[in-house]
């Protein structure tokens, strides 16, 4: 009897210190979370703060469609960004034009036709690929593509279609990584089905497994989108930084985020706010593309 409360004197102790521990570990994670919605709201704050108050100089019609960047004009200082909204959309959409198709077919590869060994080798250089600095993404387009462009096709080789191949590299690893984990992760009886159905290998990836994983693929692609826009030096390197209209692949372009960090080391009154201006209409973008994304994975059946 002495033996047996003994024993559940020490299982309540037990019980009581686990469950201590894990309220603690529960605080723990709840400050954390609280730090980065803290950190969140804080910069949001700040850049609206910072930013809409040009709105009393300039109106959003003029800021927002505005072709003319000439803030360092005294007597009629102008503010628009429109030709660094298309630029950013540009580059953008080149980029991913050139690696959606090759970042889905290298995933296709690594998890439905290669080898165990060959996967490795993949992932690793996949892996490096995402942890070079984007200033040696730069570099690499300075000496390689823009030369090969400016050979090919003539004027600087600076252009939306250096800064779109250089983002288009630098995009390929998450589309790479998220297309591959969400194929690998379809259930076995969707691919084992259309097999015993009589699909060939081909038919199977392309007709039942793709479409199958159509959520988690798009919010890849989405995904590097918002990467794509937010990247600034490598394209910065690459694409000439002409606050002027794009008007073809080969023409200059600044997006926004070249915009805030070519100006921003010298801007003052207005020109500084308006850079915080375009801070919050890249931000924007990127709020769009991130409430996407949780869209697109938490209602994969409307997509598929």
């Amino acid at each position: 009897m002495i033996n047996t409360d003994k024993k559940k004197r020490v299982m309540e102790k037990a019980i009581k210190n686990r469950a201590r521990k894990e309220k603690s570990v529960e605080i723990v994670l709840l400050i954390c979370a609280l730090v980065s919605v803290i950190s969140v709201l804080f910069i949001s704050v700040f850049i609206f703060g910072e930013g809409l108050p040009l709105f009393k100089a300039v109106s959003v019609g003029d800021f927002l469609f505005g072709t003319d960047w000439a803030p360092s004009n005294e007597e009629n200082p102008r503010y628009g960004i429109l030709p660094f909204i298309v630029g950013s959309i540009y580059i953008t959409l080149g980029a991913l034009l050139l690696a959606v198709p090759i970042g889905i077919m290298t995933a296709v590869f690594m998890a439905e036709i290669a080898d165990k060994r060959a996967v490795e080798v993949m992932r690793s250089v996949v892996q490096l690929l995402a942890g070079i600095p984007s200033v040696i993404y730069g570099f690499f387009g300075v000496i390689v593509i823009s030369k090969l462009i400016r050979e090919t096709f003539g004027g600087t080789g600076y252009s939306v279609l250096s800064g779109a191949i250089i983002l288009a590299i630098m995009v390929l690893p998450t589309i790479i990584n998220i297309t591959e984990v969400t194929i690998t992760s379809l259930p076995k009886s969707i691919k084992e089905g259309s097999l015993a159905l009589g699909g060939t290998r081909w038919q199977t990836i392309f007709k039942v497994q793709l479409p199958a994983a159509k959520s988690g693929i798009i919010a890849g692609v989405v995904l590097a989108m918002g990467r794509a826009l937010g990247e600034t030096m490598a394209v910065l390197m690459v694409a000439g930084n002409a606050p002027i209209m794009p008007t073809g692949p080969l023409s200059k372009v600044r997006t926004l985020t070249m915009n805030i960090v070519t100006d921003m080391g010298y801007a003052s009154g207005d020109h500084r706010t308006a850079l915080f201006t375009t801070s919050i209409v890249l931000f924007l973008f990127i709020l769009i593309l991130n409430l996407s994304v949780n869209i697109i994975k938490g209602n994969p059946e409307e997509i598929a």
